[in-house]
């Protein structure tokens, strides 16, 4: 089960710019890199990684390079599986409360609720995900929220269920979910290796919005022909099939990270290694400001459906089918690219809110339902590429602390904006309260960039209502003002060959910014 959505990282420095696809830890324990000596020689695009015997040769890059580890597949296919049971658990528990309680706030308490623990002891669950075997503590976790799915749907199918029930299990699974997320979402890398963990993260993504597509349409059926009881019995016992797929795996297989022996400050060092990496800590900035604010889909889409067009559960489930069907598109176009940019990540996170904007003031239904295909396309590149990048950029040794604190911001957030945006959409409408989402994941696209340009040494420049961004100070790029051409003197991220045109050294320093270091420092 995974509870939200899914989501590249440039070369470091000295290498080709156009050569980005092996990353770099920052001298941690992992073992799947075992003989890696340095970085990629420059342009030739090759993983110099000593595989272990008995390890199968890394798969091409393509959309779906990863689903031919047999691991990988397993996994997946099992998740498929879950997803779907988990987003008819969503769909009927969020039309369960709506209908206990006629309230969007209650909804949106519902989803604080769940993701609470996360806000609370995130960042604990990450230090058990670098201690533990994951794929261990992934069975554990996984069956631990397949009894929470029984739990509800015997309670809803013996006609006993009250709200405070669906309180109490949102709280249950959302504590399972501070040790289950960070441990599956770094035991990815584990499956793949590191010079396919984009395109798993990519097709992560795409497997629980394609689940998406599923789950809403079934549980609409559940739901008006036999009540929400019986989506939550199927959400439970869809969580055999990620238990089968972990049991059946190979071991011999799995690239494996020594994991971080027992100590003080673990949870300190995690933190201080964010927050002196500029390509960590800005998109975890970002994905926690729109995660807060942006992501309230079951509030806002709830309130649009009953309030402001007069629909049923049928019409909801259509609007998270097309949502999810456009974060499919957007998943999969992420699973093409073998790189992404910091600018691919704000400039999906400004269009999204652009997009929720218009949605907003849409007048018809139709209209409003159309417009959450591009919605999803962007929200899904956003997420993807904050993610994928991310992980690349930590420390191997630290990733399970870095991607809780990821998890945290995201979906930790819901506990403050959900009542918030619950209660914006209570007192002043559906319109106002999707509208003020939508401004506040455009203003923190723009306020991130700006802050992302400085890092990398760069101001906003507007000519002829074209935005680029250039060089504080030409010389440090190696560039002179007047003619474009080399000073001779290397810029502070990596050196210039030759005479590079400015734009070059724009993308230069952009390209290093989301640069892991591999001298073991901060």
């Amino acid at each position: 089960m995974s509870t939200g959505p899914g989501a590249d990282s440039a070369p470091a420095p000295g290498t080709d710019p156009t050569t980005d696809d092996t990353p770099h830890g920052t001298g941690g324990t992992a073992r799947e890199n075992p003989a890696s000596t340095g970085p990629v020689t420059a342009g030739d695009g090759a993983d110099t990684t000593a595989r272990p015997a008995g390890k199968p040769d890394k798969p091409g890059n393509s959309m779906f390079s990863s689903l031919r580890i047999r691991n990988y597949r397993l996994f997946a296919m099992g998740q498929v599986v879950s997803n779907t049971g988990t987003w008819m658990q969503r769909i009927a528990q969020d039309w369960l409360v709506f209908t206990l309680t006629g309230s969007a706030t209650a909804v949106g308490l519902t989803v604080a609720l769940q993701f609470l623990p996360m806000l609370l002891f995130g960042l604990y669950g990450g230090v058990l995900a670098d201690r533990c075997a994951k794929r261990k503590l992934l069975i554990i976790t996984q069956t631990a929220m397949g009894m929470t799915g029984i739990v509800l749907a015997v309670l809803t199918l013996t006609g006993h269920v009250e709200v405070w029930h669906v309180y109490a299990t949102a709280f249950a699974l959302g504590m399972i979910t501070v040790v289950d997320n960070p441990t599956r979402q770094t035991f990815v890398s584990e499956m793949v290796g590191p010079d396919q963990l984009r395109n798993a993260v990519s097709l992560n993504s795409a497997n629980f919005q394609s689940a998406r597509l599923v789950g809403p349409a079934v549980a609409g059926v559940l739901i008006t022909g036999v009540g929400s009881g019986w989506a939550f019995l199927l959400n439970g016992l869809s969580f055999l099939a990620p238990i089968a797929g972990l049991l059946l795996m190979r071991t011999s297989e799995l690239h494996p990270i020594d994991p971080v022996p027992r100590g003080k400050g673990q949870l300190r060092e995690g933190l201080r290694h964010v927050r002196s990496r500029p390509e960590l800590i800005w998109p975890i900035v970002l994905v926690g400001a729109i995660g807060t604010f942006g992501f309230n889909f079951p509030i806002w889409l709830t309130a649009f459906t009953d309030h402001v067009f007069d629909q049923g559960a049928g019409a909801y489930s259509l609007l998270n089918v097309l949502m999810a069907a456009g974060s499919v598109t957007g998943a999969l176009l992420a699973a093409r690219r073998n790189s992404s940019r910091m600018r691919l990540m704000v400039a999906a996170a400004g269009l999204f809110g652009v997009l929720q904007i218009v949605a907003a003031v849409a007048p018809t239904y139709w209209l409003f339902a159309l417009l959450m295909l591009p919605i999803g396309i962007m929200g899904l590149t956003f997420n993807v590429t904050a993610n994928s990048s991310v992980q690349l950029a930590a420390d191997p040794a630290m990733r399970g602390r870095v991607m809780s604190l990821f998890m945290m911001v995201f979906v930790g957030g819901t506990p403050i904006g959900g009542p918030l945006m619950g209660w914006i959409t209570d007192t002043y409408g559906a319109r106002i309260g999707f509208a003020s989402g939508g401004l506040v994941s455009l203003l923190s696209a723009g306020l991130v960039g700006l802050a992302l340009a400085r890092a990398a040494g760069l101001r906003m420049q507007v000519r002829s209502y074209r935005v680029t961004f250039v060089p504080r100070d030409p010389r440090a790029a190696g560039i002179t003002a007047d003619t474009g051409t080399d000073t001779g003197t290397p810029p502070s991220n990596g050196p210039v060959a030759g005479a590079v045109p400015t734009a070059a050294a724009v993308e230069r320093r952009e390209l290093t910014l989301a640069a892991p270091r591999t001298d073991g420092q901060p």
